[in-house]
């Protein structure tokens, strides 16, 4: 199910952003972002990510920006600063050189010579979890809203799909009248006897070669099994991919086996719809 969801959240050491995107796909997959002071929570937040969404191609960003890094505390590295400033008299000593005066910004340069102060990520950490919490919460809500729209437009196409089976039913009686009277009309025309049990045989034969009752029959069963699994409260989305695929094939052999222009019309509409509605069921989970 297609969505789209996104959270900030500001605090005294910066700004988060929770940003999360999803397509239908078979199955879960996610691509999640971190910026590198967030990396620790990585398997929490797939985790998190994997109990709250089942199926879908997921893309999950978190951001951190703002006043963090200009709130960071340096720190000097006295002791080895010290131990810098010793080997450098040493040396002066040892060359019997007068050593001009240390700049203070190249001692600063020395690697090492300036650290950050110790922060404790955690309540960031905690924030961005419970912030991405709220966001996947915000995404469910949309997707559901998407595939409130969806059913809707699922269950008109099922009930055009119902009407058109009906009407092809209700013609059943005068399409069989009809073939038996253009039988009954060539014997006339050719002027020849034909044995009456015979030819009742043969009416039998050709009614049967052409009778759709059965595929009437199995499109009516696949619809109820659709809408049924339109008001289910689980995933439905492999299921109803079969179910078109069950229609599709019993609306082919309707048109196949159609000797009427009528059904032929409906069985051409009835695989518009249920090609309009595979289209919709990617999307749905």
């Amino acid at each position: 199910m297609t969505g789209f969801a996104r959270r900030e959240r500001q605090a005294p050491w910066g700004t988060l952003a929770c940003e999360l995107r999803s397509v239908n796909h078979r199955y879960l997959e996610l691509s999640l972002r971190l910026p590198d002071d967030l990396r620790p929570l990585e398997g929490d937040a797939r985790h998190l990510l994997a109990s709250m969404l089942k199926r879908g191609k997921v893309e999950a960003g978190i951001y951190l920006r703002g006043s963090a890094a200009a709130n960071t505390t340096v720190e000097i590295n006295r002791p080895l600063i010290e131990q810098l400033l010793r080997r450098a008299s040493e040396v002066s000593a040892l060359s019997g050189m007068v050593s001009a005066p240390l700049n203070p910004l190249d001692i600063l340069r020395w690697p090492g010579a300036i650290r950050d102060a110790d922060r404790d990520p955690s309540p960031v950490l905690a924030e961005a979890i419970s912030l991405l919490r709220e966001t996947i919460g915000d995404l469910n809500d949309a997707r559901a809203r998407e595939g409130a729209r969806l059913r809707e437009l699922l269950r008109q196409r099922c009930e055009l799909l119902a009407q058109q089976v009906a009407l092809v039913r209700t013609r059943l009686p005068e399409i069989s009248a009809r073939i038996r009277g253009k039988v009954a009309e060539r014997v006339v025309q050719l002027g020849v006897q034909v044995d009456s049990e015979r030819l009742e045989q043969e009416l039998v034969l050709i009614a049967y070669k052409m009778d759709v009752q059965e595929e009437l029959d199995r499109l009516a069963s696949h619809l109820d099994e659709t809408m049924q699994a339109l008001d289910s409260k689980e995933p439905a989305g492999r299921r109803l991919d079969f179910l078109m695929q069950e229609l599709n094939r019993e609306a082919n052999t309707l048109s196949s086996k159609s000797q009427d222009t009528e059904t032929t019309r409906a069985a051409v509409d009835i695989k518009v719809l249920i090609e309009q509605m595979r289209e919709q069921i990617q999307n749905v989970e």
